[in-house]
């Protein structure tokens, strides 16, 4: 037996060679290649607008380098020249948040190898300091736990939840004049926890917090049409005419294909000190996406090409007024028709109608 041992051994001692030798020879593999590297201290951070310059050492020997810039080429070197470079980069091709800066090498062999680092890039301006200013009170449903806000036309929908109570998930349009539900109206099981609503022509779109869900309705009818899976989070929903568009309770925007629900596009919202998280529930007034901020009285007014931070709406005399015994603010709803926008908040027995001033 020990015997046998001793011939395993020796032959994994002779097969261990053949392949230890060739490496020792070439150099131990491609992680020995030298490959293009950026010449900074660490990641780098600048304003939107700026240029911000780039510097990198090309060695020799490389097939190609490629400079890509959140996912994008920027830059293409064939067949270069050992060198230092510098390239002026213009943050504002994406918009704000904090991007990917990577420089691909290829050698020779094929292999490719990445060099990476991050560029964060905060907005230029300082947000515009704004009030809600309540015009009008009117009833709210203590018993709703809003999570999402809009009208179509003249009609109200909101969409609710209940973090104690799941299965109260209710959706379908309301009376402005009562709070109250009207009919048709529809609820989730108790599995799903609902989120954000918003309506493009005859649907209705309701995500789920944890569950991953789009759930689609006829707004007639308030019937299931359809539904869809997504990764992460549903927070808030609001829609531009073409994409419906999504919260996540981060800093992150996502613009999504209302036939799939596939992303189409992301932004991060930023102002001019850093990323704006807990993006709750959405709406879309005049070109720009307005986001309650979670547990807060903030809402905040972002530009959705760039994700900037225009302004920043103190919402707290709705509280103060309209809370009670209930839950955060939390709903806005425009009205396109009469040009008159409306807020409440999870549980709260009003709902306010409000102008927007410094």
């Amino acid at each position: 037996m020990k015997r046998r041992y001793g011939i395993i051994i020796l032959l994994l001692l002779v097969l261990a060679a053949f392949i230890l030798v060739p490496l020792m020879k070439s150099g131990g593999g491609s992680e020995e290649l030298e490959m293009a590297k950026f010449d900074v201290p660490g990641d780098l951070q600048a304003k939107y607008g700026d240029d911000i310059a780039i510097k990198f050492i090309i060695p020799e020997g490389l097939v190609k380098v490629e400079l890509l810039y959140n996912d994008s080429v920027f830059d293409t070197w064939n067949n270069p020249k050992a060198q230092q470079r510098t390239v002026a980069l213009k943050t504002n091709y994406y918009g704000v948040g904090t991007r990917t800066l990577v420089l691909r090498s290829t050698f020779k062999d094929g292999t490719v190898l990445d060099n990476s680092m991050f560029v964060r890039v905060t907005s230029d301006i300082a947000p515009e300091l704004l009030f809600a200013k309540i015009v009008n009170e009117l009833p709210h449903n203590p018993e709703n736990y809003t999570q999402g806000y809009e009208f179509d036309g003249n009609q109200l929908y909101e969409g609710t939840g209940d973090p104690g109570q799941q299965g109260k998930t209710m959706i379908g349009p309301v009376s402005l004049q009562t709070g109250a539900f009207m009919e048709p109206k529809n609820g989730l099981d108790p599995t799903y926890f609902g989120e954000g609503i918003t309506i493009l022509g005859d649907l209705i779109y309701q995500v789920t917090w944890q569950n991953s869900k789009c759930f689609v309705y006829y707004k007639k009818t308030m019937q299931l049409k359809n539904e869809f899976t997504y990764a992460g989070q549903g927070w808030g929903l609001c829609n531009d005419g073409k994409s419906i568009i999504m919260s996540d309770g981060s800093e992150r925007i996502t613009f999504r294909d209302p036939k799939s629900f596939q992303a189409t596009r992301v932004i991060e919202v930023y102002d001019n000190v850093g990323p704006r998280a807990y993006l709750n529930e959405l709406e879309y007034i005049d070109g720009k996406i307005y986001a309650n901020v979670y547990q807060t009285g903030t809402v905040l007014v972002i530009e959705p090409t760039t994700g900037r931070v225009l302004q920043e709406i103190d919402a707290n005399e709705l509280v103060v007024r309209g809370k009670g015994t209930g839950d955060v603010l939390n709903g806005i709803a425009h009205n396109k028709l009469t040009n008159k926008t409306y807020m409440t908040g999870k549980y709260w027995a009003k709902t306010f109608e409000v102008q927007f001033s410094k």
